[in-house]
């Protein structure tokens, strides 16, 4: 198999090099993973409009990082990753390039010296109509299902999400390029320095599920034992809540947060509110942060009824972010 050049691979594109103007959309891209964002998968970062200077996405937000070529498409957690979540051809096109036999492994853990020159990781290229290519990056090892030459219809499976070359969460890097520049496919043909410009390249029916947000949430759970950020990547199912639970607590991991954005995470119970939390302003950009809540079992044990947390993230004194999850408590069974 060809390997794809190494300039190519996740390349520090400067956002000078987006075609500038408006421009019609030529191809229409089908999302390119076997998910729903907003349920099974959230958008981690957009394309970098930010010309070499600060980073920001085509809304002039800060989903993205100086350099950032492409649209990361994450699933929730390493178990979803292992049980295979299929990456999907967004176009009718022909292979050009593809690469396989990288190791899933974090480059935290290997080192990026161990993915020099390959920083996209196994990984296909595929050519389409009027000069558009898609990328492909950090697929799985073993799954790459294309070869160079090979047609391929929207929507064929070609791989599944991975966790290799230069990544440390499982996530699909698409990059889409025309006439060999990157453009951004949710602002084809941006006026450079514009908000929100250009031209949606992505199927209009998604238009719904791929809305900007301002922060989302990758999981969130209640549980009766304290639980860790690993555990949750390692596929943690919280077990169910009982009178005899030691302990009810909360856990919510969430990305794409600003500085400046206040978290809350309240739990309640049939009796009233059992803990409020709010952390201070994030004193940066996050990527993700975790948070977890709870209180120990009472000396009666846990009251039969429904127990629920809240988490909300306040941005400029306006909620931004807001998600529930419930759980009851069943009464124990009294036997004769």
């Amino acid at each position: 198999m060809k390997p794809i050049p190494a300039p190519v691979l996740l390349a520090a594109v400067a956002a000078s090099c987006l075609v500038p103007g408006a421009v019609r959309a030529e191809v229409v891209l089908d999302w390119p993973v076997a998910c729903s964002v907003g349920t099974d998968c959230e958008i981690q970062h957009y394309v970098d409009h930010g010309g070499g200077g600060d980073a920001k996405d085509y809304r002039c937000g800060t989903v993205t990082y100086r350099g950032h070529n492409g649209t990361d498409i994450r699933v929730p957690t390493l178990a979803d990753e292992r049980r295979g979540v299929a990456v999907l051809a967004a176009a009718p096109g022909r292979v050009l390039r593809v690469r396989d036999g990288m190791e899933d492994m974090s480059v935290a853990v290997v080192g990026h010296d161990a993915v020099k020159d390959r920083d996209c990781g196994n990984a296909v290229v595929i050519a389409h109509a009027d000069g558009f290519e898609t990328q492909y990056c950090h697929m799985a090892k073993g799954s790459v299902a294309v070869k160079p030459g090979d047609a391929v219809v929207a929507g064929q499976a070609i791989g599944r999400v991975g966790l290799s070359g230069d990544t440390e969460f499982p996530h699909l890097h698409i990059t889409v390029r025309h006439a060999g520049q990157v453009v951004d496919p949710f602002a084809y043909g941006a006026v450079e320095g514009s908000c929100a410009g250009g031209t949606s390249l992505w199927r209009p029916s998604l238009a719904p599920a791929l809305t900007y947000k301002n922060g989302a949430v990758l999981n969130f759970g209640l549980s009766p034992e304290p639980v860790t950020m690993a555990q949750v990547d390692d596929g943690f199912g919280a077990g169910p809540l009982a009178p005899s639970s030691p302990a009810v607590l909360a856990y919510v991991r969430a990305i794409d947060l600003r500085r400046g954005d206040v978290q809350r995470l309240v739990i309640t119970g049939p009796a009233g509110t059992l803990i409020d939390r709010s952390e201070p302003p994030l004193p940066s950009n996050k990527d993700q942060v975790y948070l977890g809540v709870g209180r120990r079992r009472p000396p009666q044990g846990w009251q039969p009824g429904l127990y629920a947390a809240d988490y909300t993230v306040s941005r400029d004194g306006v909620i931004v972010v807001r998600r529930r999850v419930e759980a009851s408590v069943v009464a124990a069974e009294v036997r004769p």
